[in-house]
């Protein structure tokens, strides 16, 4: 996976203080800083990271970097030093300071703005390593460069300490951020390793020959960075990662698909310039239902996807369509038989596709500050045509990876006609509006979806305990029998002939399939409460896994929610408190355990109840499920708004999502196995 990289030689390239071009300042950050990182929640914590890091492989992706290194430090504060050139330090033009502190404290101040500093960068806007200054308590830039080590410090939020001072002659070059994030600005600074690997090892994949280096010092006493250049020059036996790829996105879908069967061998992979536009395009498909389209413009991941995309989809249906029509998937003629009719269609060529685009172009337009979608029209014409181009070409020299490839999409082609009587009877437009709702749902009686909610419940009983507790006005209940189909392999025909995937697809009134409509949704809480128990985690899992796969949009909008029942009912007295889980149940009740393997009903609760010094006594309720509570108290702990604990479904890197339902709801049995075993101390048990 990970070997050191070899030293890269230094490119000829101009970068000085009159490459940077300064727009603004810094005073609207602070007081508004979720218009600059999106929130101040966890993501806009790490997106502190992102940002220094961008900087670094910025310089990568101009051939002046070949090694980065991240390291979280013992007093929680996070340290980036890269090989590039270095940040300039002589004094600018226009602000008279330093250029250093003009980049560190004013925002718009970058080499992106049409200096010859960068012709490809991911942060286009430059506000990245000044917001994170405005955003920290303290802050240091150590540059070396032109023979000579550099520094200055900022505290409180970006105010300089002293001038940049030079510290002495060094043979060295690049520069080394350190900072650490304002706890007034961020409620919660904890540093989540698993996303800051997960984030750097796909920016290594994106940017060839780039070695990045994670170290993880949190708990470590003896780390001091004085002096150091690369943390691995302290020899300290740190966890940490280490990734190199050669192979750039050739790489990437070899790991995205390593729990998926290939259809075909060979990886296809092209890289070319085409006006201007680097275009750099890998796929491979799966023995699979889905399609994973992995989008990036600048290194910048664009989750909804963008011209890039349009282009190459556009060339990806023409370029096989033109193939079957031409006798390229079989001796003597098409696989479909040369009708107009039998085309492939988009959605045809898309199933079990595993692909990554990403483009590189000196002006890049996102639509939106999120970045999510990219704008540039000449990326579209570009990305067609390279792909088109050199995927036509793949397929006349690799020619059993080609029958291969048009035999995955002539079966989905095949299915989405088997299937099309089934849908209709389904899909078609406004047949959900006069379709009646399912006779197991308590629908509730407002019809204003914002204040509307439904609970997803277990079985029956529980369902007939939420109808009796709930709020007729604003709650309804769906209750579901057993487990519902695993979807995660399941065509869209065979789901909806469940009869209880298509009650909820009813009374979500979304629809489904090519006419989902989000704003059709009638609730805007849509809330999953099972048992806690393995059988009431596995229909979690399956909901969950629906939801992910065909409700996309809910997800992305907010509307999903796991309710959070207690596990313990504690009286003390006359008193009455519910525990969440045993380190609750210790604390209110102390050593006090609930019976194991207890059959417990609403006519004879089993207690257990124990006697403590100039205490009242104290007797602990085991709850295996929501049927075994009663309305009330069903209400007050699960149902109440004004007193429950729901867990809102955000999808914070919806790859790594993307991989963890594949594991856990696919076919890969050893993967599954593996998965369960390496992460089996972090499983809530239910003994």
């Amino acid at each position: 996976m990970a070997k050191t990289a070899p030293k890269a030689p230094r490119k000829e390239g101009s970068y000085g203080a009159e490459d940077i071009t300064v727009l603004e300042g810094l005073e609207a950050v602070r007081k508004r800083p979720g218009m600059y990182i999106g929130t101040t929640s966890t993501s806009g914590l790490h997106h502190l990271i992102w940002e220094v890091f961008d900087n670094s492989r910025d310089e990568a992706m101009g051939g002046y970097c070949n090694d980065i290194e991240v390291a979280l430090m013992p007093d929680g504060s996070i340290r980036v030093a890269d090989n590039g050139r270095g940040i300039p330090v002589e004094v600018h033009p226009k602000t008279k300071v330093s250029t250093l502190e003009t980049v560190m404290t004013m925002l718009h101040a970058g080499g992106k703005f049409g200096g010859e500093g960068y012709k490809v960068s991911g942060g286009l806007h430059g506000v990245g390593v000044s917001v994170v200054n405005a955003l920290s308590t303290y802050v240091r830039a150590e540059v070396h460069r032109d023979g000579g080590k550099y520094e200055q410090e900022y505290k409180n939020g970006g105010k300089p300490v002293g001038k940049t001072k030079k510290l002495g002659n060094s043979k060295l070059h690049g520069t080394i951020i350190t900072f650490n994030p304002d706890p007034t600005i961020f409620p919660d600074i904890s540093w989540n390793w698993d996303t800051i690997v997960s984030h750097l090892r796909q920016q290594a994949y994106l940017v060839k020959g780039l070695r990045i280096a994670i170290y993880d010092f949190r708990g470590k006493s003896d780390v001091d960075d004085v002096g150091v250049f690369y943390m691995r020059e302290l020899g300290i036996d740190a966890p940490s990662f280490s990734f190199y790829f050669e192979g750039g996105l050739k790489s990437l879908i070899g790991f995205q698909n390593k729990h998926q069967e290939a259809v075909h061998k060979n990886i296809f992979y092209v890289e070319k310039e085409q006006d201007g536009v680097a275009v750099e395009v890998a796929l491979q498909y799966v023995d699979d239902i889905s399609s994973r389209i992995s989008a990036f413009a600048n290194n910048i991941y664009n989750a909804e996807g963008g011209m890039h995309i349009t282009g190459f989809k556009t060339a990806l249906t023409r370029t096989l369509n033109g193939l079957n029509k031409g006798g390229g998937s079989s001796k003597g003629g098409s696989a479909t038989g040369g009708k107009e009719s039998d085309s492939f269609t988009g959605d045809d060529v898309l199933e079990g596709l595993t692909a990554v685009v990403s483009v590189k172009m000196r002006e890049v337009q996102f639509e939106g500050q999120t970045k999510s979608k990219l704008g540039s029209v000449e990326a579209r014409g570009a990305t067609e045509t390279v792909f088109a181009e050199a995927f036509s070409r793949f397929l006349e020299e690799h020619p059993d990876d080609a029958r291969a490839i048009v035999g995955k999409v002539v079966l989905a082609m095949k299915a989405r006609k088997a299937a099309k009587a089934a849908k209709d009877s389904i899909l078609r437009k406004g047949a959900l509006d006069g379709m009646t709702l399912p006779g197991k749902l308590a629908d509730c009686q407002t019809r204003d979806a914002s204040e509307a909610e439904i609970f997803i419940v277990e079985g029956d009983s529980a369902g007939g305990t939420a109808k009796t507790g709930r709020d007729r006005r604003t709650q309804a209940i769906l209750p579901l029998r057993g487990k519902i189909l695993n979807i995660e392999r399941a065509r869209l025909d065979k789901m909806l002939s469940s009869e209880q995937i298509k009650n909820l697809v009813v009374a979500m009134g979304t629809a489904i399939g090519d006419i989902f409509d989000i704003s059709k949704l009638r609730y805007h809480k849509i809330i999953i409460a099972t048992d806690a128990d393995v059988d009431g985690a596995h229909i979690r899992t399956l909901l969950l896994t629906l939801m992910y796969r065909h409700f996309r949009p809910i997800v992305d909008g907010g509307y999903l929610y796991i309710a959070q029942p207690p596990l313990f009912k504690i009286r003390k007295g006359k008193e009455v408190f519910y525990a969440y889980n045993d380190q609750e149940r210790i604390k209110l009740a102390g050593e006090a355990t609930p019976m194991e393997d207890t059959t417990q009903t609403e006519e004879n609760d089993e207690e257990i109840e124990t006697e403590t010094k100039r205490a009242p006594k104290v007797s602990v309720q085991r709850y295996k499920g929501l049927g075994e509570m009663n309305a009330e108290e069903l209400w007050e702990t699960t149902m109440d708004p004004a007193r429950r604990l729901l867990k809102q479904v955000t999808i914070e890197d919806a790859q790594d999502a993307d991989q963890v339902f594949d594991m856990l709801m696919g076919t890969d049995v050893p993967a599954r196995k593996s998965f369960i075993t390496s992460h089996a101390k972090e499983a809530t048990l239910d003994i």
